[in-house]
């Protein structure tokens, strides 16, 4: 399963069709690591930075703060500039420019993480 947590509608359901997997769609970060306290564990996470409520750093914050949740691979989807930012202490495998991305990128991320 992967996770899409973005609030802008039309960006989460473009990484939906890139993803070409089952996916969930969150709006939020509480609604995602509520799902995640529920027990099931994505196997990969596309996750915007610029949220309502807490931020995409927050949600990684809650998310390397439990073994279990740790080892989940994150892949930042943002219009923020993170090149040359070393951001694996978060987990995080990944960044894909908003502005630049294309299905392909995204393709590629899912191949590689889920099974």
């Amino acid at each position: 399963m992967i996770y899409i947590i973005d609030d802008d509608e039309i960006m989460a359901e473009c990484l939906v069709k890139a993803c070409k997997k089952p996916s969930k769609v969150f709006m939020n970060a509480i609604e995602a690591m509520l799902d995640i306290a529920g027990g099931e564990l994505p196997d990969l996470i596309f996750l915007d930075i610029l949220l309502d409520g807490p931020d995409g750093f927050t949600f990684l914050d809650e998310l390397m703060s439990y073994p279990d949740t740790k080892k989940i691979p994150v892949v930042i989807v943002s219009s923020l500039d993170f090149k040359g930012k070393d951001l694996s202490e978060y987990g995080v495998v990944g960044v894909l420019n908003k502005d630049e991305m294309k299905p392909e990128e995204v393709g590629a991320y899912v191949d590689k993480y889920v099974k």
